[in-house]
């Protein structure tokens, strides 16, 4: 059985355990996530699975 998990979705699921764990974090881990998906979105990285 093979597993294949994206990075946005994956990256996502932390911030939103994070969210859940420490809400004053909410604001450092949405600018966090915008940077690191911005940064998928301008070198391409999207296809890449882990």
């Amino acid at each position: 059985m093979t597993i294949h998990v994206s990075l946005g979705p994956l990256v996502s699921l932390i911030a939103g355990i994070l969210i859940l764990v420490m809400p004053q974090l909410l604001n450092i881990i949405v600018a966090i996530y915008l940077i690191v998906i911005g940064l998928i979105g301008l070198f391409g990285m999207g296809g890449m699975h882990f």
